[in-house]
């Protein structure tokens, strides 16, 4: 298990670009967290890293659920209630690719995720601080 403390919005996206460089071509990554955890800004740092885009370029996918970004994509299921809303998305075809795909809330739906998937446990501390485990 790692467990990294961060004090800072930037150090949260360095550690994303640092997570980025571990994760396999193929990979389903659950950003684990409450409203406000960093979960987003994790996403910046990892989708960054893996060089699919620029920090400034992502943003959070709520409103519109998914985001490509080249072979990475960033999914927000908070909106979603339902299994059966989720189902629509076409997530399994999404899991077939060859691709990083990083999924805030999706903890909601674990008989929708797929078994290998990496968990990313994001808690938000006193100001900027997080605390980020992983393994």
């Amino acid at each position: 298990m790692n467990v990294v403390e961060t004090s800072s919005e930037d150090e949260t996206i360095e550690l994303g670009r640092r997570i980025a460089g571990t994760l396999p071509r193929r990979a389903v990554v659950l950003l684990i967290g409450n409203l406000g955890a960093g979960k987003t800004t994790l996403a910046k740092g990892i989708i960054s890293g893996l060089g699919a885009a620029a920090v400034e370029e992502v943003s959070s996918p709520t409103f519109t659920l998914i985001h490509e970004y080249g072979r990475v994509y960033h999914i927000d299921l908070y909106r979603l209630e339902r299994a059966a809303e989720v189902a629509t998305l076409g997530l399994d075809e999404i899991f077939d690719r060859d691709a990083v795909v990083l999924i805030e809330w999706g903890e909601r739906f674990p008989r929708l995720m797929p078994e290998g998937r990496i968990e990313i446990r994001l808690r938000a501390g006193a100001g900027d601080r997080r605390t980020i485990e992983w393994s």
